[in-house]
């Protein structure tokens, strides 16, 4: 099995509500809120899932400006919560993503680091 088989993206799990909007083929557009987001896809709650395989148009604003990507929706793992991969996300919207995830690891880590060095032993 080669090295990177088992390596993942890596993730950012919103904190606060995310707006999304998907845009259908048909045209028509569905309300979701992002969960949590990768480079290479992540989990949207939904009030009606869609199809599998279903290739739709996903919209969301960051602090840096909006994010728009091709996805395909995968299985849906239980009522109102479905996840997605990216099929397609220009290189701009790949880097507002990317910045987004890093600077979120990184807080993330100064917090764990800061809530380590005041723990009383």
């Amino acid at each position: 099995m080669p090295a990177h088989a088992h390596w993942r993206s890596p993730r950012l799990h919103f904190a606060h509500t995310t707006p999304a909007v998907l845009r259908v083929e048909n045209g028509s557009r569905v309300r979701a809120k992002v969960q949590i987001i990768s480079l290479t896809g992540g989990l949207l709650c939904l009030s009606t899932p869609l199809n599998k395989g279903c290739r739709v148009k996903l919209m969301f604003l960051t602090d840096s400006g909006s994010v728009l990507g091709t996805v395909e929706m995968l299985p849906s793992v239980s009522a109102g919560v479905q996840p997605f991969r990216f099929l397609e996300l220009n290189e701009e919207d790949q880097r507002r993503l990317r910045d987004l995830i890093q600077v979120s690891a990184e807080l993330s880590r100064l917090e764990q680091q800061s809530i380590i060095r005041d723990r009383t032993w």
